[in-house]
């Protein structure tokens, strides 16, 4: 083994998780996240980092999902006070050809609200009634959404573009003032940040406390574990 291996070993065996705290059946194993121009960073990548810790400890595989195999960058459109200022990051599937998928993660952003990125909601509609669980984070909440995939279900979504998002689609049971929401198969986050802490959530639902505990002190995040706290519903003027 290489020293990096070996450190890695070591943190692992530092924060092992027991047999007493895994889950008892099998967990999900392949994890894919739809990216488009404009997507928020946080949204996605604090989740993934959170995924990405745990498969050191359980067997998981990642694709990235969008409408072409060209670099995807966090900016969708010329900054108006000339900053160039962005994250690209390279797909490894397109919605054509996506592999086989346990979970989906579909983050929001200034991106998410560009009516070019329909074949992101085409996508989403159409694998959700082969996946085990749909992650949303905040308005990426409006991409599954606007799909149809939420219809009849309690969700939430980013508490200062509550208004233009719930009202695309009033079919869907929005719950103001929440953290995340758990309705079925489909966890849905409130803005950016929150995506940490409804992931979090369901590492701890189907992978065990144990294992997310050990995650966020890898990480040195401290969660919060409440789905009502919600401090920016009231920020935005939600009513309760």
């Amino acid at each position: 083994m290489t020293e990096i291996e070996n450190q890695v070993e070591l943190a692992i065996g530092m924060n092992r998780i027991s047999e007493e705290g895994r889950p008892k059946g099998p967990v999900p194993v392949n994890f894919g996240i739809v990216i488009f121009p404009g997507f928020q960073a946080l949204d996605a990548f604090g989740p993934l980092d959170a995924l990405n810790t745990l498969s050191l400890y359980f067997p998981m595989k990642l694709s990235i999902l969008a409408e072409t195999l060209n670099p995807v960058s966090t900016m969708s459109y010329p900054s108006r006070i000339g900053s160039d200022f962005g994250q690209s990051i390279n797909p490894t599937h397109t919605f054509a050809s996506p592999p086989p998928l346990d979970v989906l993660l579909v983050p929001g952003g200034i991106g998410a609200m560009d009516p070019k990125i329909q074949s992101a909601i085409d996508f989403v509609a159409k694998v959700y009634p082969s996946l085990q669980y749909l992650i949303t984070v905040c308005n990426g909440a409006g991409i599954a959404a606007r799909g149809g995939v939420l219809d009849g279900k309690k969700a939430t979504t980013n508490k200062m573009r509550w208004w233009p998002e719930t009202t695309q689609r009033e079919q869907v049971k929005w719950v103001g003032h929440a953290r995340w929401v758990v309705d079925g198969n489909i966890w849905s986050s409130s803005g950016v940040s929150a995506g940490l802490d409804a992931v979090f959530a369901f590492i701890a639902a189907i992978y065990g406390e144990e294992a997310a505990e050990r995650v966020a002190n890898i990480l040195e995040y401290e969660r919060h574990q409440d789905p009502q706290w919600d401090p920016y519903a009231k920020l935005f003027g939600l009513p309760m």
